[in-house]
């Protein structure tokens, strides 16, 4: 069975380290031994038996903008096909469309925003312009939820969903992460036709009946495995996915083909 990681943050080399401390201390966490790199990350997913990774990185301004989006597309096209990069947008951008133009001429597949650590509401009035320029066009993974702030808790995703409803969204961490069960109860009860939810850094906080009921308030057509790599590695996210033993068709779309469909991911067979 193919294993699409769908939630991979990846450095260069040289801030590697650095950017994965910057984000434990964001957390409060020191558990990953893990560092950021896109070699590790090929390491560790093959450990897993991850086939495909979708690859990421946030611009804490708009200057870093367009060089990440260089960067994980330059990423892509060493991976030997190994991975799909998303790219990032800043709402403070003097200029949004143009962003979005060249994360499409790069060949990115769709769209990484992170309201807390690049400090906006996911429904500010400065997002807007982003939602609208990718409407149609490219999905967007949201980081979602996190009960010290409120940028980007269930309530200010509804908004988007209800008003542009073109706009594929997934919410990372079962739509909020550290607020699992406010996130269901606000989004999943909707059933949002625009709306997916990924697996990442939600396992260790969770039972397995837990997850097995976040999956099914979701439903396993809007489910997506992601490890968010390097806060954890992909090992023991596979491992403990494997574990639930949930029916192999669910199994086939939560690990490969939902993401397949939402990002047009071709695997060899």
């Amino acid at each position: 069975m193919h294993i699409i990681d769908a939630h991979c943050h990846i450095y260069p080399d040289k801030i590697a380290e650095k950017a994965t401390a910057a984000t434990e201390v964001f957390y409060g966490i020191n558990h990953t031994e893990l560092n950021g790199t896109t070699s590790l990350l090929l390491s560790e997913g093959e450990k897993a038996g991850i086939t495909h990774f979708i690859v990421q990185s946030v611009a804490t301004s708009p200057a870093q903008v367009s060089s990440i989006n260089r960067f994980i597309a330059g990423s892509v096209a060493e991976s030997n096909g190994k991975f799909t990069g998303l790219g990032t947008l800043h709402p403070d951008s003097d200029d949004i469309r143009r962003d979005v133009e060249e994360i499409i001429s790069l060949g990115l597949k769709g769209v990484k925003l992170h309201p807390d650590i690049q400090k906006f509401k996911a429904d500010d009035y400065r997002c807007l312009k982003i939602y609208q320029e990718c409407e149609g066009r490219l999905p967007i993974l949201m980081h979602t939820g996190d009960n010290r702030y409120d940028n980007s808790n269930p309530n200010r995703l509804k908004p988007l969903l209800e008003i542009y409803t073109g706009l594929t969204v997934i919410g990372a961490h079962f739509g909020g992460w550290s607020m699992w069960e406010d996130a269901t109860k606000l989004l999943a009860n909707e059933h949002y036709d625009n709306f997916y939810v990924d697996c990442s850094s939600s396992f260790y906080s969770l039972t397995d009946d837990e997850i097995i009921k976040l999956i099914s308030s979701y439903g396993d057509d809007r489910v997506l495995f992601g490890s968010d790599y390097p806060m954890w590695s992909p090992v023991p996210e596979v491992k403990r996915f494997l574990s639930l033993n949930l029916p192999e068709k669910t199994q086939e779309k939560i690990l490969y083909k939902n993401a397949c469909r939402l990002f047009d991911i071709k695997l060899e067979k």
